[in-house]
C-alpha cells in the first residue's frame, strides 16, 4: 500500500495503459481521478472519480479537469500523463499534418496538463509527475520520425520541467516502454513473441513506484522499461 493516502490524477485513463494504471493505483492505496477524451464509463471502481470527454490537449479544458480533479479528491499528490497515440507512417509517404497531430497529442497533453496540476502539487509535501515518453525517442526506427519526435519533446519536458519544480519539491520522471502488450499491439502484429513485450500491469508497476516516497531523491529521470525487446 505505498500509495496509501495519495490523490492521483490519470490522463488517458481509459485506455489499455490507463485502466491498469488506475487498477495499480488503486490497489497500492491512492484515491485516483481517471481523465480521458473518451466519455466517462457509467461505473467505476470504488476510489475512482471519472472525468470524461476532455480534449487535454486544450490549455481551458485541461485546467478544468485537473481543477475537478482535485477538488473531488481534496487536493493532488500525483498527475499521471497517459494521454496520447501512436502512429507508423514514413515521411515519403505520409503527412506533414501527422507530426502535428501526434505533437498535440503525445506532448501538448503533457504540458497542458502540467501547467495545470502545478499549483496542487505544489501544496503537497511529495508532489509527483510521472510521463510517457518512449524507447523510440531515443533511436526513431523507419516509419515511426513524428511518433519519436513527439515522444522526444514529452523527455525534454521532462527533464527541464523537474529542473525548473526542485525547489517546489515536486519529482518529474518519464517512463520509456517498448513495445506494450495491448490488444491492439497483437492485432498489429500477430506474429510477434507477445511474451517480450512489456505488459500495461508491469509498466504501471514502475509508475507507482515513482509516485511513491521511495522515489522522492528521483527526478528528472527517463527510466527505459523495455521488457527483452
Amino acid at each position: 500500500m505505498e500509495l496509501r493516502g495519495k490523490r492521483i490524477a490519470v490522463t488517458g485513463a481509459f485506455g489499455a495503459l490507463g485502466a491498469a494504471m488506475v487498477e495499480s493505483a488503486v490497489a497500492a492505496g491512492a484515491r485516483v481521478a481517471a481523465i480521458d477524451r473518451a466519455p466517462a464509463p457509467v461505473s467505476v471502481a470504488a476510489g475512482v472519480t471519472a472525468i470524461g470527454s476532455v480534449d487535454l490537449a486544450d490549455a481551458a479544458a485541461a485546467k478544468t479537469a485537473i481543477d475537478a480533479a482535485a477538488q473531488a479528491l481534496g487536493g493532488l499528490d500525483g498527475l499521471v500523463n497517459i494521454a496520447g497515440t501512436f502512429r507508423w507512417e514514413t515521411l515519403a509517404e505520409g503527412s506533414a499534418d501527422t507530426w502535428d497531430m501526434l505533437y498535440r497529442v503525445n506532448l501538448r497533453t503533457a504540458v497542458a496538463a502540467s501547467k495545470a496540476a502545478i499549483p496542487h502539487l505544489s501544496t503537497s509535501n511529495a508532489g509527483r509527475i510521472v510521463n510517457i515518453s518512449a524507447a523510440g525517442s531515443v533511436k526513431a526506427a523507419a516509419g515511426m520520425g513524428a511518433y519519436a519526435a513527439s515522444k522526444s519533446g514529452v523527455a525534454r519536458l521532462t527533464e527541464a520541467l523537474a529542473e525548473e519544480l526542485k525547489d517546489k519539491a515536486i519529482t518529474v520522471n518519464a517512463v520509456l516502454p517498448s513495445i506494450i502488450d495491448t490488444a491492439a499491439n497483437r492485432a498489429d502484429m500477430p506474429t510477434a513473441d507477445f511474451s517480450r513485450w512489456v505488459t500495461p500491469a508491469q509498466l504501471a508497476g514502475v509508475i507507482v513506484f515513482l509516485l511513491s516516497d521511495r522515489a522522492s531523491a528521483v527526478t528528472g529521470a527517463l527510466l527505459p522499461v523495455v521488457g527483452r525487446v
